[in-house]
């Protein structure tokens, strides 16, 4: 069981990554420093987004609107951050 939550801690370290990937992205395409014309970055910005967007969809939704600051990927990856915790200091101490 152990075993089974090591890997759903590294699956959620992975997730933090592609969430942070996906936030620095953003910035170079909205600043013009990457092209999404570019076939690479265009696959690489579908591959993260089609990642990302589940979750980030219902929470923008719900978050009121900031102007042009999205803050839904701060809000995922507290969530994200909190998950891991739970499963570190409550879950995992008490599987054999």
């Amino acid at each position: 069981m152990r075993a089974l939550l090591d890997v759903v801690l590294i699956l959620l370290d992975l997730y933090t990554y592609v969430v942070i990937a996906g936030v620095i992205l953003s910035w170079l395409l909205a600043f013009n420093v990457v092209n999404y014309g570019n076939p690479f970055v265009r696959s690489v910005w579908q591959a993260v987004s089609a990642l990302t967007e589940p979750l980030l969809g219902p929470i923008r939704a719900r978050l009121p609107n900031l102007g042009g600051v999205d803050v839904s990927p701060v809000v995922l990856l507290l969530g994200v951050f909190l998950f891991r915790r739970i499963i570190e200091l409550y879950i995992y101490p008490n599987v054999f």
